[in-house]
C-alpha cells in the first residue's frame, strides 16, 4: 500500500523537538484531564513550567497545539488502516479492511481516550488542517483499491473513477468522521458491513 501524506501541525520558533514534544505532552495529559475548551495556554504554561510567550515560540495558538495531538492519532489510524489493507490480497477484500479498520480504531478513541476524540470532533467540525489532511490521505488509500480492482477486472470500469471514489467515502463518512460516529455508534457494527456489501454490489463489473 502506498503511504499516503500525513497530518500537519501549524508550529513555529527555533526546531528543537523536545521541547515541542514536551509541550504537547503536557498538553495531551492537560486536554484529556479537562477538556480541550475548558484548557488555557497559560493552564499548560503553569503545567510545564514554562511562560506563555515561551510555548508560543514553538506553537502559533492553542489550536496548533491541538492539530498536533489530532494529527499524531490520525497518523496512527492511517498507519494501522495501512497495515491492515496490506494483509488483504484481493481489492475487494483491502476495501473491506480498509472501512472494517478506519471504523474499528475511530470507535476505539471515541471510547479509550474520549477528551482526545472531542478534538478530533473540534477539528472536523471546524475543518483543522489536520483533518483535511487525513481525509485526502484516506481518499488516495481508496483510489489505489479501486484502480486495483479495476484492473484486474473486479470493478466496474464504466463510471468516473472520481465519482465512484467521492460516492463511497460518502457512505463510509458516518462511520469514520468523529462528527458523525457518535450518532451511528448504536448501527455498528452490522451497518458498516451493510454499507460495506451495498458498496461492493454497486462496484460489480
Amino acid at each position: 500500500m502506498t503511504k499516503a501524506s500525513t497530518p500537519t501541525a501549524s508550529t513555529r520558533g527555533p526546531a528543537e523537538h523536545s521541547v515541542r514534544d514536551q509541550i504537547v505532552e503536557a498538553a495531551n495529559e492537560c486536554f484529556a484531564r479537562y477538556g480541550y475548551g475548558k484548557t488555557a495556554v497559560s493552564d499548560l504554561a503553569r503545567e510545564i513550567g514554562f511562560s506563555k510567550a515561551y510555548i508560543y515560540r514553538f506553537f502559533e495558538s492553542k489550536q496548533a497545539i491541538g492539530e498536533a495531538i489530532c494529527s499524531a492519532r490520525l497518523v496512527q489510524i492511517l498507519g494501522e488502516a495501512c497495515a491492515a489493507i496490506d494483509e488483504g490480497g484481493s481489492a475487494t477484500d483491502r476495501l473491506r479492511r480498509m472501512f472494517k479498520s478506519v471504523t474499528a480504531l475511530s470507535v476505539a478513541l471515541f471510547f479509550d481516550d474520549r477528551k482526545i476524540f472531542e478534538i478530533a470532533a473540534l477539528s472536523a467540525k471546524e475543518r483543522w488542517s489536520s483533518t483535511q489532511v487525513y481525509a485526502d490521505a484516506l481518499k488516495v488509500m481508496l483510489e489505489e483499491i479501486i484502480r486495483d480492482g479495476r484492473e484486474n477486472g473486479e470493478f466496474e470500469r464504466k463510471t468516473p473513477i472520481d465519482e465512484i471514489c467521492r460516492s463511497i467515502f460518502y457512505a463510509m463518512t458516518p462511520f469514520i468522521d468523529p462528527l458523525h460516529l457518535e450518532r451511528n455508534l448504536d448501527l455498528l457494527p452490522d451497518a458498516q458491513g451493510e454499507v460495506m456489501g451495498l458498496i461492493l454490489r454497486s462496484l460489480a463489473p
